[in-house]
């Protein structure tokens, strides 16, 4: 105990040194043992007093007690000079009950003789922290227990007494509690209690730290009195705000703690933001607990420095006060640098690093050794506006040390998706791997198929490129690892190596088939630090509860995954679960007896609900779970060409029959049916099958899954006979058992035999074994060539949908999603394969259609063809344009011709979903219901009017329950028309392509003060904020021009309800009898033209795409512009596309009328007004709807359509004609006295319609117009 006279300091000497306290005797003792503090803690445990000593000398300096497992509190007399204000001991030993632990000096107070003290390992577990508290009446009972060196013999010692006066205060300030001591009243010495806790309460929590007493005179070694002195612990919480938790239930105050790490005070320091952050890793939901935490404290050039390793976590926080000063980021990472490599070092794993002050959270990894910074994980508080749960969720992210986490969406994307920090880390980790090996034969040949399978799914979509190969690489790892933790099987057992992991050598050990194979992507597990990389994977994953799975996780990995842009330039739009349940409800009447097929799976979400419609069937049933395993790979099965979607499927397949299934005592052998291959058939002349032999060629540049027409029989195939193929489990296992031993055997020798392997599966026939033998020999061959390793997979995969389509094999229901690829994005063999194959069926739709023609349509049609045995249903998600867009004319037919082909359908109501809110795939969405007719039965073409499903809700993540309490469903009363039921169908047409429109549109330049002489006009292009590369990087024409060739022109937003916009001019090469062009010997009689059209026509040579145009044919294509002249007196115009009609008649002769209008010539100017009055009203806007394409919110193109509606010629006799060109006379009036502020277009047509229906007029044209059109 430190001795005080008027707040100075005495110093006592001792062996030559100056001390302020010491003691003496063993330095093992107790303080306090078990017995005497069994009512004070928890049971079993002792307070954490001890005794404090020199780390170096081990000279005794006083008494310390531990506030938690890593923190302790003593007097600042004990570890330096209060006088002076220096710290003399900065490392120092904590002697405890049954251990020790190093400190370091992290932070004091010399003022009021307080010193925070940070232990580099945790108390012994079986010592307890002492609660610290701020409430000490005056009177209260007291006990101190600590180590005074002169008391000999006594294990255990503490004053004791009451406490006086809890207001204290020296002279120089600092505050203390007085205490009345009956040991100092009775003599006894007390130096070496310094830093004891005063302990008050039934529960004994420290209210103060001894600090002195006065000395006697004659004595100065003993008390003076009965008083003692202590610094109140309302002190101490006022220097460190944050050991006040420690007072606090564990869980509470997070967002104290959040406020003050964000608190970047000059005084702080690193110690304090560590004792924060050590104290919202405890508090927080993250799984954590002491002793997972191991904290450190140091010095380095940039002063004190703090570290905590989360030793579960593989991870290490390096911490500094502030890392806006100058050089502290850079000194804090040369320390994280080498304390990652040191972890890596000593524990074989990965270990990242984060670099805070509190506020910036930095990321970092090593990258071939080289400290690397993830900028796109970092995490800055003060951004986040302090939100403790965005922290909190980002810690767990990269910590992964929860446990028994549910994956729900919500989870699933915060900490494996691509906005997760955990995902930038372990990509970019991925992506160095793959570095490394990219150039390996057997990982070229993975990479070469994986993205001739991708070109399959999305034609000239796909590029080819490391990031996207790396991702799904990923994504299947993933996949797997969930697949293994599904089973049962623990994937972070140390017995289990990367490489039996990745090629499912476990599941082949339970007799689970069909879940992982060696694939495209198992060139990680042979990768230099590919074990240590899975590893680490495995860790992240096995913390989610996957038998709590409600719904398909595969699918929300992959879209969270895979960037949003990724997926629609891949033509990739994933079902959601509330759709997909819907659909195998109306599609799927008896679970336990229709056979099912989802030809286009992707991550599974229909499978996952086809799985659980059968389960819960076979349940009510009564089957025994070895029955319904059994029964449902039997009734369940997908396709799919996307080799990571097979692979999520497959998962999603284990997930959908549950964890205690599975694992469910007498489980039969199993199989995944699940398979990788082009259900489509491309180029369907080639088949697999012959009339013995099953054969698969194995030239990788003209490889089966994308079909080439130069494809020939030049390469060597593995053939297998057709009845070994008929039994799947039969042709699975041999295919299995031949791929092991050839890639087992060392290359270069020769191929053992295979007559064991004959005999385990049962293949007695001499001819088949022959055959078999020559297999197994071409797969060695591959092998020795660093070819191999895929073809196992391959073989098996592709079996399965050839021998499907065999009739005695055909399923009962067809579900899903079919791939939505256009036919501009096809590679050019698709091309010509999808329109021989379309032109066969009578689905071509003429080369006016093929922009919008897609291979959703064929790929329905053909897997009908192939894989739905008659009277077999369908149900299929669908682009909306399906049910009345005219590239779907031929599909819509239901009756189908072709070479050795008649196939008939019977289309049910379809279903329009495009008012479910918020849009779920980037274009409008229908489903449309059928099934398969035999050859006698007539065909039901797809005519019906639609359900239409309207309401908002979460689209993305709801379930089928959750969705129908918003849903609701109604059936609008119009037929589908495929052909154009109204005469004037063939008068109207559209205008002219007048592109690129810089080349044509002008606006008047600048003359100089005597004019340009003569009818002509000084012209500069036109410019517009919506051109496009090139033609916007070009410098605008300039010239002047004959007037007679400056037309008016009337653009598609020129046009309102009854009223035209003043129009726009552009240069028009016509003389009134035809279009002028540079090669024309006319074009030189007129100067300026002649000017404007050369320098015209160079910039479109000089930039255009194709040489197939001429500029002329460019602007007269198909005749758009010359068959405008010469122009009627009264021509009708309305636009091309809109959530409305709008139309109006033009009269000037002089103008032209552009592209995104159609028009016509009227015979009169009252027919003229008969047409406007119909074009303008809702009852046709809403008639023609249906057969709209729509964009994600609204309804687009009108073309043609509205024609489909029966609109009847102009009858000037008519009486309700003559009552309908009233209204329009009366309409014009109402629509040229608007007035039309400055603005946009579509804002001008409504106020339009408004100031119609105001006045009223526009009612009565909708009622006119209803009793035209009705029957």
């Amino acid at each position: 105990m430190e001795h005080r006279i008027s707040g100075d300091r005495l110093r006592y000497s001792h062996s030559s040194r100056d001390w302020c306290c010491y003691s003496q005797g063993d330095n093992r003792r107790n303080i306090l043992g078990p017995d005497d503090v069994e009512d004070q803690a928890e049971p079993g445990m002792t307070l954490a007093i001890g005794r404090l000593q020199d780390a170096r000398t081990h000279v005794p300096l006083g008494t310390v007690f531990a506030i938690s497992p890593c923190l302790a509190l003593t007097a600042f007399h004990c570890v330096g000079d209060r006088h002076a204000g220096q710290v003399k001991f900065s490392r120092v030993k904590c002697i405890w009950s049954g251990g020790a632990s190093d400190a370091i000096y992290q932070d004091g107070e010399p003022l009021i003789d307080i010193a925070l003290l940070a232990l580099k390992k945790p108390i012994p577990e079986h010592l307890a922290p002492i609660q610290l508290t701020t409430d000490i009446p005056e009177h209260t009972p007291y006990v101190a227990p600590g180590n005074p060196a002169a008391i000999h013999g006594v294990v255990r010692f503490a004053a004791s007494g009451k406490v006086s006066w809890s207001r204290g205060r020296l002279v120089d300030g600092a505050p203390v509690i007085q205490l009345s001591c009956n040991e100092s009243a009775a003599g006894l010495p007390l130096q070496g209690l310094s830093g004891a806790p005063v302990l008050v309460g039934s529960t004994l929590k420290a209210a103060g730290i001894v600090r002195w007493n006065h000395p006697r005179e004659d004595h100065p070694t003993l008390a003076a009195g009965a008083a003692m002195y202590a610094t109140p612990i309302t002190a101490v919480i006022d220097r460190w705000p944050h050991l006040a938790v420690t007072d606090q239930p564990r869980g509470e105050s997070l967002a104290e703690i959040v406020k003050r790490l964000a608190a970047r005070t000059a005084t702080r320091t690193s110690g304090q933001v560590a004792a924060n952050i050590r104290q919202l890793l405890l508090s927080a939901d993250l799984g954590l607990q002491e002793n997972d935490l191991n904290c450190q404290e140091g010095l380095d050039v940039d002063g004190q420095r703090s570290w905590i390793d989360v030793h579960p976590g593989f991870t290490v926080l390096e911490i500094k006060r502030d890392l806006r000063r100058p050089g502290s980021r850079q000194v804090a990472e040369q320390q994280l640098h080498r304390n990652l490599m040191l972890r890596r070092q000593q524990t074989e794993n990965y270990y990242i690093g984060i670099l805070t002050d509190g506020i910036e959270w930095l990321v970092y990894h090593h990258v071939d050794n080289v400290l690397q910074q993830q900028e796109l994980a970092t995490f800055n508080l003060e951004q986040a506006s302090l939100e403790t749960t965005a922290l909190i969720s980002w810690l767990e992210a990269l910590l992964a040390t929860q446990q028994r986490i549910k994956p729900t969406p919500k989870e699933i994307i915060a900490k494996l998706g691509s906005t997760s920090p955990s995902y930038k880390i372990d990509s970019a980790e991925l992506a160095a791997i793959y570095r490394h090996c990219r150039d390996h034969p057997r990982v070229q040949v993975k990479r070469d198929l994986w993205a001739k399978l991708l070109t399959t799914a999305s034609g000239t979509n796909f590029i080819d490129d490391d990031a996207l190969f790396v991702d799904h690489t990923l994504l299947v790892l993933i996949a797997e690892l969930v697949g293994h933790a599904v089973i049962g099987f623990d994937p972070q057992d140390p017995e289990v190596g990367a490489e039996k992991l990745m090629s499912g050598g476990l599941f082949s050990e339970v007799l689970v088939g069909g879940v992982i194979e060696p694939d495209f992507f198992d060139w990680l597990a042979h990768a230099p630090d590919g074990e240590m990389f899975i590893k680490n994977m495995a860790r992240r994953l096995t913390r989610f509860a996957w038998d709590q799975v409600e719904h398909d996780v595969m699918k929300v990995l992959y879209e969270s995954i895979i960037p949003k842009h990724v997926r629609h330039r891949l033509g990739e739009y994933y079902t959601p679960d509330w759709l997909a349940e819907e659909v195998l409800a109306h599609s799927v009447s008896d679970p336990l007896e229709q056979r099912v097929l989802d030809a286009s799976c992707g991550s599974g979400t229909f499978l996952f609900h086809a799985v659980r419609r059968y389960v819960s069937a076979a349940e009510a049933e009564g089957k025994s779970l070895p029955e319904i395993v059994s029964g449902v790979g039997q009734h369940v099965i997908g396709f799919d060409v996307h080799p990571v979607a097979v692979t999520l499927a497959r998962v999603t397949y284990l997930l959908a029959i549950g964890m205690h299934r599975l694992n469910a005592s007498g489980r039969p052998a199993f199989t995944v049916p699940v398979y990788l291959g082009d259900s489509l058939r491309w180029g369907e002349e080639l088949s697999f099958l012959s009339a013995e032999n099953f054969s698969v060629p194995t030239d990788l540049d003209h490889q089966s899954f994308v079909q080439d027409p130069s494809w020939g029989d030049n390469s060597e195939s593995l053939l297998f006979p057709q009845d070994i193929v008929a039994d799947a489990g039969q042709f699975d296992r041999l295919v299995a058992e031949l791929a092991r031993r050839a890639t087992a055997r060392s290359p270069e020798t020769a191929p053992p035999s295979l007559a064991n392997a004959f005999a385990a599966l049962g293949i007695d026939d001499d001819s088949h074994r022959a055959l078999l033998q020559r297999t197994f020999e071409r797969m060695c061959e591959l092998h020795d060539a660093n070819l191999d390793h895929i073809w196992g997979y391959y073989v098996r995969n592709i079996a399965r949908p050839v021998w499907l389509a065999r009739p005695e094999n055909q399923v009962d229901v067809l579900v899903g999603n079919p791939p939505w690829l256009a036919y501009r994005h096809m590679t050019q063999n698709q091309q010509g394969a999808f329109r021989a194959m379309c032109v066969q069926r009578g689905l071509w739709s003429g080369a006016s259609a093929t922009p919008s023609q897609e291979l959703a349509a064929l790929f329905v049609l053909r897997c009908i063809e192939l894989y739905l045995r008659p009277d077999g249903n369908f149900g299929f998600v669908m682009p909306l344009a399906t049910l009345s867009r005219s590239q779907y004319t031929g599909f819509r037919a239901a009756h189908y011709r072709g070479k050795n082909l008649e196939l008939k359908v019977a289309f049910d109501r379809p279903w329009d979903l495009h008012q479910i809110k918020p849009s779920f795939f980037q274009q409008s969405v229908g489903v449309i219901f059928g099934k398969r007719m035999t050859t006698g039965e007539k065909a039901n073409a797809l005519v019906q009017s639609p359900e239409v499903w309207s309401g908002r809700f979460e689209t993305k993540s709801a379930s089928r329950a959750e969705a129908a309490e918003h849903v609701s469903r109604s059936v609008e009363g119009i037929r589908i028309v495929d052909e154009h039921v109204s005469p004037y169908a063939r008068r109207f047409t559209q205008g002219a392509t007048i592109v690129p429109r810089f080349l044509f549109m002008v606006e008047d330049d600048a003359i100089g003060p005597l004019g340009v002489g003569g009818p002509r006009r000084k012209l500069r292009s036109r410019r517009s904020a919506l051109e496009k590369k090139p033609w916007k990087e070009l410098s605008p024409l300039q010239g002047t021009v004959e007037e007679r060739f400056i037309k008016p022109v009337y653009l598609g937003d020129s046009i309102l309800p009854f009223r035209c916009l003043e129009t726009l001019n552009a240069v028009i090469p016509w003389d009134g009898e035809r279009l002028l062009h540079c090669e024309d010997d006319r074009l030189t009689q007129y100067e300026g033209l002649e000017s404007w059209w050369r320098a015209a026509e160079k910039a479109w040579i000089d930039n255009r795409s194709s040489a197939r145009l001429t500029l002329v044919q460019r602007l007269d294509y198909r005749r758009g512009l010359s068959q405008q002249f010469p122009a009627a007196p009264h021509r009708v115009a309305y636009g091309a596309s809109g959530v409305y009609l709008a139309a109006a008649i033009i009269s000037n002769t002089d103008a032209i009328i552009e592209h995104k209008l159609y028009w016509a010539a009227a015979h009169s100017l009252d027919e003229a007004r008969f047409l406007t009055a119909i074009l303008n009203s809702n009852t046709l806007t809403m008639a023609v709807r249906p057969y709209q394409a729509r964009g994600e919110h609204n309804p687009r193109d009108f073309d043609k359509y509205v024609f489909r509606i029966p609109i009847p010629s102009y009858d000037p006799e008519n009486d309700l004609h003559q009552g309908i060109v009233r209204l329009a006379v009366k309409a014009e009036t109402v629509a040229q006295g608007t007035a039309l502020p400055s603005g946009r277009f579509e804002a001008l047509r409504k106020r339009i319609r408004d100031a119609l229906m105001d006045d009223g007029v526009g009612g009565e044209i909708d009622a006119a117009v209803q009793t035209l059109l009705s029957p």
